[in-house]
């Protein structure tokens, strides 16, 4: 699958325990030839957890992407008016980022990028990763997957015994999701 050329949002949230199986895919998209904007809280690289440093994050995604991940929505401002990206993608996407989403709320980097692509109508892919998808976040997840030009990567239920709302999205299936996103369709089938 070649994307060279494509030039790529890449926003990262802070769901720490999914990051891991983001960095594969991210290299994917890169090795596909994809052009990589990182745009993040600033929580996300300025946090250590139990999954790992926030300075080793910050590390890879310079490696990966060439770039110094944006972290402010002064940076991110220019997408919209500029036409920067051919797509934005949000992986993992926490929550909190689906929910803003749903409600139009463009108060952090990530989101603010979301919603210049929006403007522009070119494609959002979403890779969730939240414990309360099938819970309180059900609502917004809903909203999403009927709105125009947001895609999602397809999603399952992580661990139905112990975390029943929970839903995380199969991070292997980012590059064909982005490729079908540019083709303006779906990947299919959505529930896995």
């Amino acid at each position: 699958m070649q994307l060279a050329g494509v030039r790529i949002g890449f926003g990262l949230t802070a769901s720490y325990c999914t990051i891991p199986d983001v960095i594969p895919a991210l290299k994917q998209l890169r090795t596909a030839g994809a052009e990589l904007f990182p745009i993040i809280s600033p929580y996300v690289i300025k946090t250590d957890t139990r999954f790992g440093k926030g300075e080793d994050l910050h590390r890879m995604l310079v490696e990966i992407t060439g770039r110094e991940p944006w972290q402010s929505l002064v940076e991110v401002e220019p997408i919209g008016p500029q036409r920067l990206f051919d797509l934005m993608v949000v992986a993992p996407c926490t929550g909190t980022t689906l929910s803003n989403l749903a409600q139009g709320v463009s108060n952090t980097p990530v989101t603010l990028a979301c919603k210049a692509q929006l403007r522009n109508e070119r494609p959002v892919v979403v890779a969730v990763s939240t414990n309360d998808g099938l819970g309180t976040n059900l609502v917004n997840l809903g909203l999403l997957l009927n709105r125009k030009f947001i895609y999602f990567v397809p999603f399952g239920q992580d661990d139905p015994e112990r975390k029943p709302n929970s839903l995380v999205a199969k991070m292997e299936l980012l590059l064909p999701t982005v490729a079908h996103a540019l083709a303006g369709k779906q990947l299919q089938p959505l529930l896995q």
